[in-house]
């Protein structure tokens, strides 16, 4: 690799980290905001709703996943995948702002809602952050890095003003969220705008990094069958790295359970922190480029920030307390550096999940199930809090384990990108004629 490249995959990184961490951290201050300016049944529909968020944007985050793969791997012109990625975004936008406005009496009886307001901003949000995702995916794997970046900035930025200023007119749940619904604009303009000015490509498709077969093969898949398998993925991944908060609520008596759900927001944080990684190299994970190189790169980095971090609470116990929610939480004290452990082999499963994406191999799905089943069946064992995150912890580094050799396996012989392996069509594929399973 040149040192000029390399600068430029420093710099992409750098840029991204300092991105998604202002998003993180403007996300989070609205949270905290709500936390102390609503009451708690205010603050818990609040935090209800945008839970129900965060499986909608399943959805977008499949979309990008799938502008980001195709954008990266194509050899030619890109506009054509690139009208073929929004114009499937549109179309999902669509749906998932009619599926949610359908819903809107379900979601307000089931999240016990006041109003239907904050429903209906639900299915607003969900559908903004749809289109989001699309533009997101294109930029990502034109890796054009300030421009997403700017995007990520946009969403956290305008979030926490939006919802700000909306709880200072009125302190009440449906306020705060329609200040989230209205800030979901905002990325989505900055998007419009960056792909009306298209970028250089900074890097070209290595000749031979994906084979002609294959790439006739993913376009015949179409944009919205890759998007419905990557969002099956992320799907279960999500229900892998949150089932266990679920399980407390079953398991474990209302005090144990709470402190447990403390303890997992510094699992969530050690998630979302390396996430940049994720972001930077999907776009060369894609095109098979030093694939196991790039795997040991993401894995070790993700690693090492994961260990910086687990020392840091360790040394720090009493700070990463206060973190978690302060002196109510002591009993989970002793445990928070398995907590922040759990995080780290979540975040190296996740670009394993995206590594899976970017070279088709659906069937790394079923993997992620099949620890679903595991943890909710050996949660029926458990007493305790500390019990529950040992065997959490040790199912994920087995899963971490399983699914990073089950990559290995699938990549080509001696690292060698011009032999990439992918997995054949699922069942419902292989009926349709035109579509043969490449290997």
């Amino acid at each position: 690799m040149s040192s000029r490249r390399r600068r430029r995959r420093v710099l992409g990184g750098a840029t991204m980290a300092a991105a998604i961490g202002v998003m993180n951290l403007t996300t989070y201050g609205l949270t905290l905001a709500c936390a102390r300016l609503l009451g708690p049944d205010e603050f818990g529909q609040f935090s209800s709703v945008l839970g129900a968020l965060i499986v909608l944007n399943v959805v977008s985050l499949a979309l990008q996943a799938t502008g980001a793969r195709r954008v990266s791997t194509t050899t030619g012109d890109p506009a054509h995948v690139t009208r073929d990625v929004l114009s499937a975004t549109l179309r999902a936008a669509a749906g998932v702002t009619l599926v949610g406005t359908l819903a809107v009496p379900l979601v307000v009886g089931g999240l016990r809602l006041d109003s239907p307001v904050g429903a209906v901003c639900l299915a607003v949000s969900a559908g903004l952050l749809t289109v989001m995702g699309g533009q997101a995916g294109i930029l990502q794997g034109g890796q054009r890095w300030g421009a997403l970046a700017l995007l990520y900035v946009t969403m956290g930025t305008a979030r926490l003003v939006a919802g700000g200023a909306a709880l200072l007119v009125d302190r009440s749940a449906s306020a705060a969220l329609v200040g989230v619904a209205l800030a979901a604009a905002a990325p989505v303009v900055v998007g419009t705008v960056a792909l009306r000015r298209p970028g250089r490509r900074r890097t070209a498709v290595p000749v031979g990094a994906v084979p002609e077969q294959v790439r006739r093969a993913w376009d015949r898949e179409g944009v919205a069958r890759e998007v419905v398998h990557s969002a099956s993925a992320l799907l279960a991944f999500f229900a892998v790295s949150n089932i266990d908060v679920l399980l407390a609520r079953v398991v474990l008596p209302g005090d144990e359970a709470g402190h447990y759900a403390a303890g997992l927001v510094l699992t969530k944080a050690m998630l979302f922190l390396p996430q940049f990684v994720v972001v930077v190299l999907f776009p060369r994970m894609a095109r098979g480029h030093d694939l196991r190189r790039t795997h040991a790169w993401g894995l070790g980095a993700i690693l090492a920030l994961g260990l910086v971090a687990v020392a840091g609470v360790l040394l720090l116990r009493g700070l990463a307390l206060e973190f978690v929610g302060g002196a109510a939480y002591a009993p989970v004290r002793d445990d928070l550096w398995l907590f922040a452990t759990l995080g780290t082999v979540l975040a190296m499963v996740q670009l394993l999940v995206y590594g899976a994406l970017a070279r088709r191999h659906p069937r790394a799905v079923l993997l992620l199930w099949g620890a679903l089943v595991a943890t909710t069946a050996l949660s029926g064992v458990v007493t305790t809090a500390h019990d529950l995150l040992l065997v959490k912890l040790g199912l994920d580094a087995l899963l971490l384990l399983v699914l990073g050799g089950y990559l290995l396996a699938r990549t080509g012989p001696d690292d060698d990108p011009a032999v990439p392996t992918v997995d054949p069509p699922l069942a419902e594929d292989a009926a349709s004629p035109e579509q043969p399973a490449v290997r």
